[in-house]
């Protein structure tokens, strides 16, 4: 048969896209997590494609007029009835709004009339994929469970805990007005740039099963022949997509993470328009901040500066874990900088560093492997687009950016302005907790109370010394209270000796010989 011929990842795959959508999605997000699953599952995973056949209009008439509180026909002028894009949670048609402009609220939120004979893109949720969602999530828990009891090795990955990240995720997917936040957010970070277009949202006509924003007509990202012909600089939308992802990483802390070719259109005048906001990632500006190191530390090639930040980026380090990842940062160095920087994929890059923190037992913040995804994605777009594309040479300057401002007097008078926020409440509240402390240990109400660790093998040892001197004496004084019966002649008696001394003699050599084995199997003799 054809399948003996896939291999095992191939199967796995293939077995996700026929469990359904859930499992799909939790496919196409383990594909980013190289430290749960091996590199070659990642790269299997990363095919999943979440494209299904579309549901019947009649279903997806059905929810709008439900959600919207109103016939088809009289919210939009035009409906087509073939969606244009389905996938496995929702589906896109193309509609029109009225000429009229009804009263309403604007796209921003504010009392208005909503536009006029505006061309828009409807996304209606599946019907029933919630209720879908949370038998599988409920089936992935179990799983989950029993692989942590019964699979030795898996404490590192924690499964159970990638399961409710996933859950987290999808749940908020599920919920398109959090989608339309998304675009509200990202629409306000980025006003005023012309090089990048948002959809606007129309709030009036969405709600957690619709969403209705502005339709966008392009180019795909991927569509290589397309952009040539009609005329684009390809160097240039290679430059500005990664600038733009980069911005949203490093100045605003909010950035789209799933910007896969399918999710992103050219318009005129080498314009970007990013689509689907149900993905999103978070970056703190701590975080930011050890991620403009990292990026600093593989331009300069240095060891220390790299192990600090991947330190600072994880959870869980020992204070020796430094000492060990540093000398292996040292060797992945040593075998990957013999290249320029522009011919170093960044992706891969970090993508083995993580491995290695995996190797450490050191685990990632979750939306750090968002981050990595959408960087390795934006790096592959834009060498598709232009070959000698160099991620690094553009990840540069935000990272030296972050790093000036570090020092900024600005930042520097808002760091001296919390800590004396802070320090003005310890004063204040130091006298207080002082007097309580105090009002306990005058009532005899303060326990002092000590907890050890580590001791568990000493005392478990102790206790197995003490139960074999127990054992010993006990066989001794048997072996003894035996003889004098033997000696005193005490009946009854078996051929002249007293039973009983008999018994005595046998539950003893039983009991040596089982003490005897004990300590064999143990191998102390």
């Amino acid at each position: 048969t054809p399948a003996a011929h896939l291999t095992r990842w191939q199967r796995i795959r293939m077995a996700m896209e026929e469990l359904g959508p859930s499992f799909v999605k939790l496919g196409q997000i383990a594909a980013t997590r190289p430290d749960m699953i091996p590199q070659e599952l990642c790269d299997e995973l990363a095919k999943l494609h979440d494209t299904v056949a579309p549901f019947p209009f009649n279903q997806a008439k059905q929810t709008v007029e439900a959600e919207l509180g109103d016939s088809i026909e009289a919210i939009f002028e035009k409906f087509d009835k073939t969606p244009v894009a389905s996938a496995s949670i929702a589906q896109v048609h193309k509609a029109v709004l009225p000429a009229s402009g009804e009263p309403g609220r604007t796209a921003s939120g504010e009392p208005g009339r909503t536009a006029s004979g505006e061309v828009v893109a409807v996304k209606i949720q599946r019907p029933g994929i919630r209720r879908t969602i949370e038998v599988d999530l409920e089936i992935m828990m179990d799983i989950a469970v029993l692989m942590e009891k019964y699979l030795h090795g898996l404490d590192a990955v924690h499964p159970v805990g990638i399961v409710e990240e996933f859950a987290r995720t999808i749940r908020k997917e599920l919920d398109f007005s959090i989608e339309a936040g998304h675009i509200e957010r990202f629409a306000r970070n980025f006003q005023g740039n012309d090089t990048i277009f948002v959809p606007k949202v129309f709030r009036e006509l969405s709600s957690r099963k619709v969403l209705t924003m502005e339709f966008v007509e392009g180019v795909k990202v991927s569509d290589i022949s397309a952009l040539r012909e009609d005329g684009f600089d390809l160097e240039l939308i290679a430059s500005r997509g990664a600038d733009l992802l980069l911005e949203q990483v490093f100045v605003h802390g909010f950035f789209h993470a799933d910007p896969h070719p399918g999710n992103i259109l050219i318009l005129p005048d080498n314009v970007i328009c990013f689509l689907d906001y149900g993905m999103m990632g978070t970056i703190s500006p701590r975080h930011k901040d050890s991620l403009a190191d990292m990026v600093i530390g593989i331009v300069r090639r240095d060891e220390k500066q790299i192990t600090k930040a991947v330190l600072d980026l994880s959870v869980g380090d020992e204070p020796e874990a430094a000492e060990r990842l540093e000398a292996d940062v040292a060797d992945f160095i040593e075998q990957h900088f013999y290249r320029s920087l522009k011919d170093i994929n960044m992706g891969e890059l970090i993508t083995q560093l993580v491995q290695l923190l995996v190797k450490h037992r050191l685990r990632i913040i979750p939306d750090f492997y968002l981050l990595t995804k959408a960087l390795a994605t934006a790096e592959g777009n834009g060498r598709k687009l232009w070959p000698d594309f160099d991620m690094i040479k553009n990840t540069e300057p935000f990272a030296r950016k972050i790093m000036a401002e570090r020092f900024s007097p600005k930042t520097l008078a808002k760091g001296m302005y919390r800590s004396g926020i802070d320090l003005g409440h310890l004063l204040r509240d130091l006298p207080g907790d002082i007097r309580e402390i105090v009002a306990q240990i005058k009532r005899g109400r303060m326990h002092v109370e000590f907890e050890h660790r580590g001791l568990e093998p000493m005392l478990k040892k102790h206790d197995q010394i003490s139960n074999r001197i127990a054992f010993a004496l006990v066989l001794a004084a048997l072996i003894i209270g035996s003889s004098v019966i033997v000696l005193s002649g005490i009946p009854p008696k078996w051929y002249g000796i007293p039973v009983l001394g008999i018994v005595g003699y046998l539950a003893a050599g039983a009991m040596g010989f089982w003490l005897l084995v004990s300590i064999l199997r143990h191998g102390k003799m």
